[in-house]
């Protein structure tokens, strides 16, 4: 699926790992030139002229870093990044935006996207060369355990998947997500907010152990997703005790009281108070069948669909079978 890295000696005193990146942008001179930068690095750059093609071009092969310029014809950079950081095969390739707006706006809409980080053009050829350097380096060092959660990320999951379906099993794919987790973040701080992240997997876990087998899985996603491998008939069970111990989770931050108000006070971003829901649990199951089995990246769009789907239906829902 991804690039395979190369190790060439750079100098006496360091080494870089050259890497598959894939470049969207509609200008072709600055494709050719971005291009020319970063092959003189070593790297092995593709090239494509708008969002759609860079999502058609991730499927045929995954980057170890992707580049998008924010406005493009057919689907923008700010589209084509949401449809990435969406897909729980896909969230974990770093996004670096291109654009030529520099407003503060355009950078928040960039990173609300799930960009990974921002570069606005005119740039400094030296400064593309070490952002690209930093989050190459960044997702390498984080490897693929979550630093938080402690539970393994995304080539991990899709390992245990391509696994299971060379066995020829069925099983069930469970997409979990916190709602409204971005207020609660805000409003109880980084420390909370971390707390809760690594409760949550912890939660998890435990009901997985509760109900499941031990050959089930769980792995972190990314953010406040997380994601179950588990036999289907085993995994409504798995996903209500889930949400279960996570309302124990959010009421010893927030309280009971205010757990069972379902809303807390809060400040948005334009400083005005406010009441905000109190963050819950919505997931999605997808069974998987080898002989319906597409790819990973299908597999990811389907379970990404299904959580929106889920998430439509009101926070906290759980939807089974969701495709």
């Amino acid at each position: 699926m991804g690039g395979a890295a190369r190790t060439y000696a750079t100098d006496t005193h360091a080494s870089i790992a050259l890497s598959y990146i894939l470049y969207a942008d509609d200008h072709e001179d600055m494709r050719l030139m971005v291009r020319a930068l970063l092959a003189s690095a070593g790297h092995e750059v593709a090239l494509v002229a708008d969002g759609r093609a860079a999502l058609d071009a991730l499927q045929e092969r995954e980057p170890d870093l992707l580049l998008l310029d924010v406005m493009m014809p057919r689907l923008s950079g700010l589209e084509a990044c949401r449809a990435v950081k969406s897909n729980p095969f896909t969230a974990r390739i770093p996004v670096l935006m291109l654009t030529a707006e520099g407003e503060i706006e355009s950078k928040v809409e960039g990173f609300e996207a799930g960009a990974d980080d921002y570069l606005a053009k005119p740039f400094d050829p030296r400064e593309l060369r070490a952002r690209v350097g930093s989050l190459l380096r960044l997702v390498r060092r984080e490897a693929d355990r979550n630093p938080t959660s402690g539970l393994p990320g995304g080539r991990a999951i899709e390992e245990e998947i391509l696994r299971r379906i060379g066995r020829d099993d069925t099983f069930a794919v469970c997409y979990l997500d916190i709602d409204y987790f971005k207020p609660f973040a805000d409003t109880f701080g980084f420390a909370a907010a971390d707390a809760v992240i690594k409760d949550t997997a912890t939660a998890i876990v435990d009901a997985v152990a509760a109900h499941g087998e031990p050959q089930d899985f769980v792995g972190h996603v990314g953010g406040d997703d997380f994601l179950i491998v588990t036999e289907d008939s085993r995994a409504e069970v798995v996903l209500r005790d889930s949400t279960r111990r996570f309302r124990e989770v959010i009421e010893r931050v927030v309280g009971y009281e205010a757990l069972e108000r379902g809303a807390f006070p809060g400040v948005d971003r334009d400083g005005t108070i406010k009441r905000f829901p109190i963050a819950r649990m919505s997931a999605a199951v997808v069974t998987v069948r080898p002989d319906e089995w597409v790819s990973i990246g299908h597999l990811g769009a389907l379970a990404a669909d299904a959580k929106r789907r889920a998430k439509q239906q009101g926070a906290g829902t759980i939807l089974v079978n969701a495709v």
